[in-house]
């Protein structure tokens, strides 16, 4: 199911959200994605394709489909207890937006 999620996401992509690219590196279990987002493209690649992501996030493929499908939004407790962990809490809300999800 979350590499269905993946695999839509270029249809799914708004365009003119973000005003700078960014690069996503999400860890969810045993998939691991790389999304790269500019103003007007997303690209999806399976595995870690960049150094330095800009956000790296790390959750469970079932946290995830909560986020994306239930419109779940993590708190302070989530990333405080280690549910979901990232580098860049702010960019993932950027993420969301980009997708055409209210963060």
């Amino acid at each position: 199911m979350v590499n269905e999620i993946f695999a839509k996401m270029t249809e799914s992509f708004v365009p003119g959200v973000l005003k700078q690219p960014k690069s996503f590196y999400f860890s969810l279990g045993d998939i691991k994605k790389t999304v790269q987002l500019t103003s007007d493209g997303c690209q999806v690649s399976d595995g870690k394709t960049i150094e330095n992501a800009d956000c790296v996030c790390k959750t469970s493929p079932e946290f995830f489909m909560r986020i994306w499908q239930d419109n779940y939004r993590p708190g302070m407790k989530d990333f405080m207890t280690g549910v979901i962990k990232s580098n860049n809490p702010g960019a993932l809300q950027d993420f969301l937006r980009s997708f055409g999800k209210e963060a």
